[in-house]
This record gives structure tokens, C-alpha cells and sequence, in this order.
């Protein structure tokens, strides 16, 4: 390994005693909770990219706990409570997350959210259970969460779309939400190592080595915060990737949407930014083929999105798409997240299901914790 010099192996690379993998959501409060529990700790993150590479700056900014097709879904497919266990962990975590980087560094904005229905017969289930799941949720949010709503066309949407509405969702601004933690770790004096694509590590005497294709980092104690990425180690995990597929628009006169939409059980989701529409999703119509690492666009995914954007979202309304782009998910065949001591001095903190943003900040407090007690 020649790639370093002897200055930086000292000063940066030795006598580490937690190391980080991932700079995402979960990585930037995992490393932030270690320096609150260890205040005098050399602490470092490493990552692949020159910024966070998976899904923290490149999701739709959605606060979501979960619609009411996506969690009657959950609940036949899961105890009811586990499904309920899980918003409230969800809400936990953006309550984390909002305390930490404060809502006007991250533009959070509750306008609620709104579930669209295509299908006539899955939106009547829906209202027809409405009773039910505001009764769970209402230790949570202490009110009502989802109620009948009967004005589509103040969106700009067809006086005929079917809607139900969330009360308590919200919308951030990605990009200033991770430019505040990205501060907040620079303010405690936490390294981060853009440009490390870790190739392997492996378990020494009293220490782990942390292998890229120029050098070796040393630290004491490991934890993986990459969520999907994590699987490349570990193909044994219930984890794999999902890729997401988003696009806006450049900014459009007159819009009248506003706030976060949800559509077909959670597979499509739409929002404002601004006077801009991000519209994202698709991934039911290629399962297998967005079970990838590819930063890639899907141009039969991309295709749809623009078709549905015409007809369902912008009827009668001239627009153009200013961007794509896609982030990676990490999912499995439960939507619990994933945490813990994998082998003494390794750790984990993997498996957000889509909502990063809600959990992220809640798992890597968790994981944080973990490893300072161990």
C-alpha cells in the first residue's frame, strides 16, 4: 500500500476508535451520538463519495410514516403491532431529526400529505377503514391522521381524482437537511474521508482494518451505516437494493399543488418544490431490474413518470422535465430496521425500507449507543 504517506497514515488513518462506513443520515447522527457519549474519542466517516452517495441527498424530502393502502398492506402482511410499533419509531425519528438540525435549516414545511387512488375499489377499502387506523395512530399523533378529502382540483388535479389526506406529514429540503448535519459533524471535530470506496476490512488482535485499493484504516470499533451497500459484505443479510427513480420539473406558472402525494401504495410519490414538481417511484414496474447498484437512470421506469405526470398530475398543463436522477434504498422482506453487533467491535445499522428520513436519525442514535456500551 503506497498510496499514503507517513503524515497521513498518523494523522488520519491510526489509533482510531470508532469508525463509521456511509455519511448518510444514519452515519452523520451515528458518528454525532458518539461524540456526545465519547467526547474525547478519535472518530472518522468514511465515503465512497464526494457527497452522501445513496439516498440521503437524493430522496424526495418526504417526512412520511406511511398511507393508508401502504399500511393496511403492512397489516396483512405483519402483527398489527409491529405495523403500529414502526410509525411511532418513524415519528420518533423525525422528531430526532428536527430537534437536531432544526426546521428552518432544512426548510421543513407540514403541509400534510395526500394518498391518490386509481383504483375505485382500493380507495372505498381505504375509507372504509379509515375509523380503524385513526383509532391506532391516535396515541401517536393525538388527533385524527387521515380524513376524506373532497377538493382535488385546488391542486390543479381532476375534479374526479380520489384523495385521502394525512394531517401530519411533511416536506424537507434534502439538500440544506445534510448540509447542516454535514456541519454539525465538522463543528465536533469528526473526520470525513470523501473518496474511500471501502473494498474490505477484516478483524485484527485488538483492532479492525478497514481496506480501500491505497490503504488501510485502524480503528477499534466498526460500524456500517451504508443501509443497501451494507449487502456487498454481508450477502446473507435480509437486505438488498432498491433504486429509486425521480425527476423535476423546471419551474411551472400557476402551479397549484402543494405538498406530498403519495400514489399506489406508496409506489409513486409526487410533491412541490417551490413551483417545480418532483415526481419519483415506478420501481413495481421492474422489481427485479431496480434490485441494482447502478446509478443509472431506467428509461422504461423514466418513460412512465412523464406519462403519468401528463395524464394523473398535470392534466392540461405544458411542462418540462428539468432533471433525473436516482438514489438507492435498502429494503427487505420485513421493513424493520436492522441493528446490531455483527462481531465484537462490528456493528451495524442497515435496512431504513424508503424511510430514511423519518428513521434515520432514531437508528443511528440506536446504533451509537450500542457500540459505546460494548
Amino acid at each position: 500500500m503506497s498510496g499514503t504517506s507517513y503524515w497521513e497514515e498518523e494523522s488520519f488513518l491510526k489509533n482510531i476508535d470508532y469508525t463509521v462506513i456511509g455519511s448518510g443520515i444514519v452515519g452523520l447522527t451515528c458518528a454525532l451520538e458518539l461524540r456526545r457519549l465519547n467526547p474525547n474519542s478519535k472518530i472518522i466517516i468514511l465515503e465512497r463519495g464526494f457527497l452522501p452517495t445513496g439516498a440521503s441527498t437524493k430522496n424526495a424530502g418526504f417526512t412520511c410514516f406511511g398511507s393508508p393502502s401502504e399500511l393496511l398492506d403492512d397489516l396483512s402482511n405483519s402483527e398489527e403491532e409491529k405495523v403500529f410499533n414502526l410509525v411511532e419509531n418513524r415519528v420518533k425519528g423525525l422528531s430526532k431529526l428536527r430537534n437536531l438540525v432544526g426546521d428552518r435549516n432544512m426548510n421543513y414545511q407540514e403541509y400534510g400529505s395526500y394518498e391518490l387512488f386509481n383504483d375505485v375499489s382500493l380507495y372505498e377499502n381505504c375509507i372504509a377503514k379509515l375509523g380503524y387506523l385513526n383509532k391506532q395512530l391516535q396515541n401517536t399523533f393525538k388527533a385524527n391522521t387521515f380524513e376524506k378529502f373532497s377538493n382535488p382540483e385546488n391542486f390543479g388535479l381532476d375534479k374526479n381524482s380520489l384523495l385521502i389526506k394525512n394531517n401530519f406529514e411533511g416536506q424537507i429540503d434534502t439538500g440544506k437537511m445534510m448540509r447542516e448535519l454535514l456541519r454539525l459533524t465538522r463543528v465536533a471535530n469528526i473526520e470525513i474521508l470523501n473518496g474511500f470506496d471501502v473494498q474490505s476490512f477484516q478483524a485484527e488482535k485488538h483492532h479492525w482494518e478497514v481496506h480501500n485499493n491505497q490503504t488501510i484504516v485502524k480503528t477499534s470499533k466498526l460500524i456500517l451505516c451504508n443501509n443497501a451497500f451494507a449487502s456487498k459484505f454481508f450477502p446473507e443479510f435480509d437486505l438488498k437494493p432498491a433504486r429509486a427513480q425521480v425527476l423535476i420539473t423546471k419551474p411551472i406558472e400557476g402551479l397549484k399543488l402543494k405538498g406530498c402525494f403519495h400514489m399506489d401504495q406508496g409506489y409513486y410519490y409526487f410533491r412541490n418544490v417551490g413551483t417545480r414538481v418532483l415526481f419519483g417511484g415506478g420501481r413495481n414496474i421492474d422489481f427485479k431490474g431496480e434490485e441494482t447498484f447502478e446509478m443509472i437512470t431506467s428509461e422504461k421506469i423514466q418513460k412512465e413518470l412523464r406519462c403519468l405526470l401528463k395524464t394523473k398530475i398535470l392534466p392540461n398543463q405544458d411542462f418540462e422535465i428539468e432533471k433525473t436522477w436516482v438514489g438507492i434504498m435498502g429494503i427487505g422482506t420485513t421493513k424493520s430496521t436492522h441493528i446490531k453487533e455483527l462481531k465484537e467491535g462490528l456493528f451495524c445499522a442497515v435496512r431504513m425500507g424508503g424511510m430514511g428520513i423519518a428513521l434515520g436519525a432514531n437508528v443511528g442514535e440506536e446504533v451509537a449507543r450500542l457500540a459505546s456500551e460494548k
